[in-house]
């Protein structure tokens, strides 16, 4: 179908983060993959390259951009190359900098943020509580002008890497979820340690590691957005959050069906092309037609958030729609594939591990529909 959501200047960007893909990523991305970790200069080139912060006002170093389809755009052209978790950074953790920090904590933190010198993660998820937010452990505990922080946390993205660290804690162990706050947990402060580079299925570039915080003491200065509001602001930027899976999700589902349709027009099996079965002919339009409808739907999201007006229903929708129609084309694009398709040098086999996990990250499918049931006044 004819995409209407971009124009010509959308599209020149998106070249221009296509070629930075192209020299900055994929010649070390087997290195990246065998090391469980991107080489931190990468990081750096993708600031020089003024791909990370392109929200964060131009005073602090960012891109100053106000129209949300080039951060969609980035989101699709850099879901080839996991590892490299610029949607995280900017997309995920950057909103909680520049909506919520003070001026002094955005002129601590900002030009490092879109240089690349500081990498951001946040930590939610706890080995004992993963959707349900309210069941974290994690505590904040007021000591005179400080916060003393016991806790840990595990499946952090950019783990390792990370120079900030946004981490969900308890402050009031009564509220329930009224007792939550947000803070910055810096490199370097005593009793804050990262566990293992943890061993997944997939993402093996992307470096996800375990966090411990023992009496880790952070000043007030470093409390992010207002005191016991830190569900509240957690609530508000989820939305964005799925969003970029969502685009991720069908960016990746739409680049290896693109390249299985090139497979299966030159593999040939009996004496033709495998792709003039009629098998794999239905195969490929239901393929084409699911993806389309996928991504008229994403398109309408992109641009409803671009006018501030997605919601966190459609968000949901979105999420856990494009990650399992994701899992179901790459699954089949492999089939088509045949044994080939099961050998780690062929993208299709790299895909089918790394999508797995976009159901589970952000919200699982299961609390996706639990959030679009409730929506419904049900």
């Amino acid at each position: 179908m004819r995409r209407t959501l971009l124009d010509e200047s959308h599209q020149a960007f998106a070249d221009a983060v296509a070629a930075f893909v192209a020299k900055e990523v994929l010649p070390h991305y087997e290195k990246w993959e065998t090391e469980g970790i991107v080489d931190r200069e990468a990081w750096r080139a993708a600031g020089r390259a003024g791909l990370l912060g392109l929200s964060v006002p131009e005073e602090y170093g960012g891109g100053g951009n106000t129209d949300y389809r080039y951060n969609a755009v980035l989101c699709e052209q850099i879901e080839g190359t996991p590892g490299l978790a610029i949607p995280l950074h900017s997309e995920v953790c950057g909103p909680y900098l520049t909506e919520l920090c003070t001026e002094e904590q955005k002129q601590r933190w900002l030009p490092g943020f879109c240089t690349g010198d500081l990498v951001t993660a946040i930590a939610m998820t706890e080995p004992g509580a993963g959707s349900d937010l309210q069941g974290i452990k994690t505590t904040a505990v007021k000591d005179g002008d400080d916060w003393v922080i016991n806790g840990s946390k595990t499946f952090i993205t950019n783990g390792i890497h990370s120079d900030l660290v946004i981490v969900v804690a308890k402050t009031d162990k009564e509220a329930g979820h009224k007792g939550i706050s947000l803070f910055a947990v810096e490199r370097g402060m005593p009793g804050f340690e990262r566990g293992r580079n943890l061993d997944k299925i997939g993402l093996h570039a992307q470096d996800t590691a375990e966090l411990s915080f023992t009496d880790v003491r952070v000043p007030e200065q470093n409390l992010i957005g207002e005191l016991n509001r830190g569900f509240y602001h957690l609530m508000h930027n989820l939305p964005q959050e799925r969003l970029v899976i969502a685009i991720g999700a069908i960016a990746r589902a739409e680049r290896i069906f693109e390249q299985t349709l090139e497979y299966i027009k030159t593999r040939t099996a009996f004496g033709q092309p495998i792709g003039s079965f009629q098998n794999s002919r239905f195969v490929a339009a239901e393929i084409a037609t699911e993806l389309d409808v996928a991504r008229a739907y994403v398109d309408r999201c992109i641009a409803d958030h671009t006018e501030r007006q997605l919601t966190a229903s459609d968000a949901a929708k979105a999420k856990w729609w494009t990650t399992e129609l994701s899992r179901k084309v790459i699954d089949q694009c492999l089939q088509l594939h045949g044994g080939y398709g099961f050998m780690e040098e062929y993208p299709v086999a790299r895909a089918f591990r790394d999508a797995r996990v976009s159901t589970i990250y952000g919200g699982t499918t299961e609390i996706m529909k639990e959030i679009v049931g409730r929506s419904l006044g049900l």
